[in-house]
């Protein structure tokens, strides 16, 4: 990884820190996110995965919107780090442990 490309990571790393901690005081059920991206395509590569811990709260939490403000504060967070997504809701995804989630985007 070039030296660039590593501290836009870093970057990435860092914005959503913020957004993840915030999540797991606000949002009941939330309590990790991850991403991927292909720095090569950047920023259209990049992939955010937020997992709640049972598909019950993630449920719970799409019906009062939550789903919508994590988003939201992705893209703002994001935006603050000089990054911008045209449409953030093509770039965050939802997940759940109950489901697999740690097998799926931690290994």
């Amino acid at each position: 990884m070039s030296k660039t490309t590593k501290k836009l990571d870093n970057n990435v790393i860092k914005a959503l820190t913020i957004v993840c901690e915030a999540a797991k005081a606000q949002i009941d059920g939330f309590v990790w996110l991850t991403h991927t991206a292909d720095y090569s395509r950047f920023p259209g590569s990049l992939k955010i995965i937020c997992v709640f811990a049972t598909d019950a709260q993630m449920t719970r939490a799409q019906s009062q919107s939550a789903d919508q403000r994590l988003i939201q504060d992705v893209q703002q967070t994001l935006f603050k780090a000089g990054i911008l997504l045209k449409n953030a809701k093509q770039h965050v995804t939802f997940d759940t442990e109950e489901s697999g989630a740690e097998a799926r985007w931690l290994n």
